[in-house]
């Protein structure tokens, strides 16, 4: 696999300005995809600007100060995607990682909400007789009992991913759309019939959507933050 991109190719997800050096560094295979994902290389000099040159970035991730999701991370490559955790240990900053308005942003969050992540289940399993949950950012958890259902979300703690809450796809939840035109939009869901959602909008409007593009992150309001602080 190529380790690079042109600049020009990069998918319209990533914050970056396509003026500038040809080539990019490519996030490795991990748990989010290209389009939804980009290489913490990128997030530390790009989007935190706490380095100007590769050699920074390196000397920042041999020396232990970034976690994701509560991890240290030392590859430059390593993807960072949706509600994924970014944590500063010098400066003791907590981000999270969102979608705004098509783009990949970072919004500050505090110590509290850090220890905890939204993860949309994308696939279900029988593993010696335990149900295994496939979750949107990769990881896989085996479960004992619970109703849990594709398109349902489990809210987990870092960095132990054990569950804290579970919110179920239904009427009247509060949802954050990865997809679609209407990507980064949040509203609450009206009605859900076979593969389409219906969600009222900030604006009260009856908005359509498909249900693959819809992540539930609250029953009543959202588990955590998705917009900055004004």
């Amino acid at each position: 696999m190529k380790s690079h991109i042109k600049r020009l190719a990069i998918p319209k997800s990533w914050p970056i300005k396509k003026n500038g050096i040809t080539f990019i560094t490519k996030p490795c295979p991990g748990p989010h995809p290209v389009k939804m994902g980009l290489p913490l290389k990128l997030v530390i000099r790009d989007m935190l600007g706490i380095a100007k040159s590769s050699k920074e970035v390196k000397n920042i991730l041999h020396n232990n100060e970034i976690l994701v999701d509560g991890v240290r991370r030392k590859d430059l490559k390593f993807p960072v995607g949706i509600m994924d955790v970014i944590e500063i240990k010098k400066s003791d900053e907590h981000f999270r990682v969102v979608l705004e308005k098509e783009k990949i942003r970072l919004i500050p969050i505090d110590k509290k909400e850090a220890s905890l992540k939204p993860c949309k289940i994308m696939g279900k399993s029988l593993v010696k007789g335990k149900t295994q949950l496939n979750l949107y950012d990769g990881k896989n958890m085996l479960i004992g009992k619970g109703s849990y259902s594709v398109g349902d979300t489990v809210v987990i703690t870092l960095p132990k991913q054990e569950i804290k809450e579970h919110i179920k796809l239904e009427k009247g939840c509060s949802i954050y759309l990865i997809g679609g035109k209407h990507v980064g939009d949040t509203g609450k869901i009206h009605d859900i019939i076979f593969n389409k959602v219906t969600y009222k909008g900030k604006s009260g409007e009856i908005i359509e959507t498909l249900k693959k593009y819809v992540f539930v992150i609250g029953k009543d309001k959202a588990a955590v933050s998705l917009a900055k602080k004004k």
